[in-house]
């Protein structure tokens, strides 16, 4: 510190001498003097002078007062960096490290084979890191897979009899009197643009099972590949047989049965034989995924406004919700309706779905007039929890278009599923919805689903115009042309390939 005051002093002396210098120099009369500071700078100086003898020259005397101005911050400087280091030993923000803290010990790791490398200094390309071979899967032995993925790989060559049972879709259909054909084209629309492997369940009568089993037989290997069928009698578990049968329709209360029948089937879909796949199937069938813990069914609404449909106005008995439900598409969780009790208006406690059909048919036989439709309203109105409700695209009916478009997801998206009721397809009231059975009906199975259906249903649909529901002809084509891409797409440029067009 001693040394610092010195040269401090030092300092002092040489900017006094400076600022001498500086009031010395002849200066111009507009610029005012300053005798206070010069003054003083002259008394020093005289100190100056009396101990240390004449000045020096002004050129000398500055270079040394530079000089020395520079050493003194350097010596302040260091200084200031010694006296930070004795406060502060270690950097902050650094815990101090223990003494004597024991050391883990790792084990070993295995080295890998040295590499040349290039060292420092050496020019050099480094070799590249090889990585290791994985083992190619052995011929006739395939790679294994996701069980969803080979869901999804369904229609594929090769790959359907690969899919588990428990993934396959499973569709129940029930066909009496003149449904015949209708039932074949609702399966011939299924398959034509579905991917995974279906097992279709029909009930029909004795007189239809030959030919059901004929006229499937006779498709193309390529299309019967995709699925099998399994025929079965109409019977209904308890009750009067007759009785059941002639309710609505001949045997539509068979789908009542159902969850009782098909003891081996966890999940199905089933649609009246009406109905048309304007996509594929497993679209409707992921559905299931979104019911929630206790959803065992689900239907699309009776109607999409609740004043004009038809239960809200003339209904003798309990519907779901303002409007009601339409049982002609209803996915099931069957495991779920055997194994749920279901609050009723019978008796205070839950019944089964086998024990509570005929009680619930004799208490409203005389107020109901949908038949098997009327009485899952009212087991669903007693128990509204149980049943997930989907839009109306997938259960696309005259009522949507004749008076007007009323269904939004379907002009948003297209009609997914196409329900012809009230006989639609086999009269000239609606010629949209015949144009569409047609199509699909008189499609050779090998043609091309662009030239030979997708095209001609354009010009057919120019024809329709003078009828509300063909003046929105995308609204029914706008899902079969994205599915026809679709199958395309597959079945052309994936299976052919680049190198095969060359």
């Amino acid at each position: 510190m001693d040394g610092i005051n010195k040269r401090i002093g030092e300092l002092n002396e040489v900017v006094g001498g400076m600022v001498l210098l500086r009031c010395r120099q002849p200066r111009p009369q507009s610029q005012a003097s300053q005798p206070g500071l010069c003054a003083t700078a002259g008394r020093d100086a005289q100190r100056v002078h009396t101990a240390r003898g004449p000045p020096r020259r002004n050129m000398k005397l500055r270079s040394k007062a530079a000089a020395l101005l520079l050493l003194a911050l350097a010596v302040l400087l260091l200084a200031l960096l010694s006296l930070r280091v004795r406060r502060d030993p270690e950097p902050p923000g650094f815990p101090a490290r223990p003494e004597a803290a024991p050391q883990r010990r790792h084990a070993p790791v295995p080295t890998r084979p040295s590499e040349p490398r290039a060292f420092p200094g050496v020019s050099g390309r480094r070799s590249p890191r090889r990585r290791p071979l994985r083992p190619r899967p052995r011929a006739g032995r395939p790679r294994a897979a996701s069980r969803e993925k080979l869901a999804r790989r369904a229609g594929e060559a090769g790959s359907l009899h690969s899919v588990p049972p428990e993934l396959w879709i499973h569709l129940a259909v029930v066909a009496c009197g003149n449904r015949l054909e209708e039932t074949l084209v609702m399966i011939k629309s299924a398959v034509l643009f579905s991917h995974r492997k279906m097992s279709f369940h029909i009930f029909t009568e004795d007189a239809l099972k030959p030919e059901f089993d004929r006229q499937l037989r006779q498709w193309p290997d390529s299309y019967t590949k995709k699925f099998e069928h399994r025929i079965y009698p109409i019977t209904f578990s308890v009750g009067n047989p007759q009785e059941w049968k002639k309710l609505f329709k001949p045997c539509a209360a068979q789908r009542l049965f159902l969850p009782v029948i098909l003891k081996d089937v966890d999940s199905l879909l089933y649609v009246d034989t009406d109905v048309l796949f304007l996509r594929p199937v497993d679209d409707i069938w992921k559905l299931l995924r979104q019911f929630n813990s206790t959803q065992l069914a689900a239907m699309a609404p009776e109607h999409e406004i609740p004043k004009i449909g038809w239960y809200s106005r003339f209904a003798r008995h309990p519907f779901y919700g303002s409007a009601g439900v339409n049982s002609g598409v209803m996915l099931m969780n069957l495991t779920r309706i055997r194994s749920t009790q279901f609050k009723n208006s019978l008796i205070p406690t839950g019944l089964t779905w086998e024990d509570m059909l005929l009680p619930l048919y004799q208490k409203y036989k005389n107020a109901i007039t949908w038949g098997d439709q009327d009485l899952l309203n009212i087991i669903f109105y007693f128990n509204p929890e149980y049943l997930y409700v989907f839009p109306c695209q997938w259960n696309y009916r005259p009522d949507h278009c004749m008076y007007g478009s009323n269904c939004k997801e379907a002009e948003r998206e297209g009609v997914s599923i196409l329900h012809g009721n009230r006989g639609v397809y086999h009269d000239d009231k609606q010629p949209t919805f015949r144009a569409l059975y047609e199509a699909i009906r008189d499609f050779p199975f090998q043609d091309n689903l662009f030239q030979s259906m997708f095209y001609p249903l354009q010009l057919k649909f120019l024809e329709t115009v003078h009828t509300l529901c063909g003046r929105i002809p995308q609204v029914f084509l706008k899902q079969i042309e994205k599915t026809m891409r679709r199958s395309y797409e597959k079945h052309v440029i994936i299976h052919v390939g680049p190198n095969s067009m060359s």
